[in-house]
């Protein structure tokens, strides 16, 4: 089968085609045929290098960890699903991703692609929907009324926190430059600071619930609008524990864990139109669509998510 595959870590232009064994699903697992992928920041991060102390793989290896496609083939002791059901997932963090035509599944992190949720929206959704789906509901436990800070609102995690925090009744407030402003009000966020024009730590107070995607100093000032008690969860650093100490604050750094049954309930959500995967680009599975992918990736401010079709 063809997938764009690294055989070393280094820059984007180490992404090429090349053709490599289909997988046979064993037990437990479900072969799917890719119709859609995307682009993850933790795709460039581990093709660079940079994460290799937490994770190690084996060459050459495939990036990718979203999928939204077809059952091709189930493996022994697979019930759930049978050939041609529509299905999306963010599978197990394994260096056969999903930069391939066909990818291995663990059955119980695959979920139904409703009818009317389009093989590209399935690939936006798994990972960074998950992420922002754990951040709200398992670590910072958002209730109704309370009032909430989504750090960089526009980018794939922040646009589904905004529609997540809005269906769970929260205030929401997020951060974003000027041209994107009336995107992220279209999202559902009651506030928008435009960072290029207003520093939010001087302009927002009290907030029960931060989260942030930054990291840095951006990080450092969230303490600043959080009031007494409250929670803040990051998915790009380490909070200062100190800090979190002195104002009694639950800080978290967060690392998602797959969840077919989690990822059910926003594919109901999605079939429902409450919430919708916001697709900013979209590239073919090709050695140049990869590595312009991972260029525009890399920048930081693509909108919406990055899809890669198959």
């Amino acid at each position: 089968m063809k997938a764009i595959v690294i055989n070393e870590y280094g820059h984007k232009e180490q992404l090429q085609e090349q053709e490599v064994e289909k997988p046979t699903p064993g037990k437990g697992e479900v072969l799917v045929q890719t119709k859609a992928t995307s682009i993850n920041p933790i795709d460039w991060k581990i093709r660079e290098g940079y994460l290799r102390q937490m994770v190690e793989f084996d060459f050459p290896l495939i990036l990718g960890w979203d999928v939204a496609g077809i059952v091709a083939e189930t493996g022994e002791g697979v019930t759930s699903w049978q050939k041609g059901d529509r299905v999306f997932a963010r599978p197990d963090l394994t260096g056969k991703g999903t930069y391939a035509e066909y990818t291995l599944v663990a059955e119980r992190l695959l979920a139904p692609l409703p009818e009317n949720v389009s093989f590209e929206e399935g690939a936006a959704t798994p990972l960074a929907g998950l992420t922002a789906w754990q951040c709200l509901t398992d670590v910072t436990r958002v209730r109704e009324g309370e009032k909430v800070l989504i750090q960089a609102g526009a980018g794939g995690v922040g646009s589904y926190a905004i529609q997540f925090a809005k269906e769970m009744g929260a205030y929401v407030a997020t951060t974003g430059s000027t041209k994107n402003v009336d995107f992220l009000k279209s999202l559902g966020a009651d506030e928008v600071i435009d960072y290029t024009k207003d520093d939010f730590a001087e302009v927002l107070n009290d907030y029960d619930v931060v989260f942030d995607m930054l990291g840095g100093d951006v990080l450092d000032k969230a303490f600043d609008v959080l009031k007494k008690g409250g929670r803040l969860v990051t998915i790009a650093g380490q909070p200062d524990e100190e800090k979190a100490k002195a104002n009694d604050i639950e800080a978290t750094s967060f690392w998602l864990e797959p969840d077919g049954k989690q990822l059910k309930e926003i594919a109901d959500l999605m079939e429902a139109g409450k919430v919708k995967a916001n697709i900013g680009h979209r590239y073919p599975l090709t050695t140049e669509g990869l590595q312009e992918a991972h260029g525009l990736s890399e920048t930081h401010h693509a909108k919406g998510k990055i899809v890669i079709n198959a």
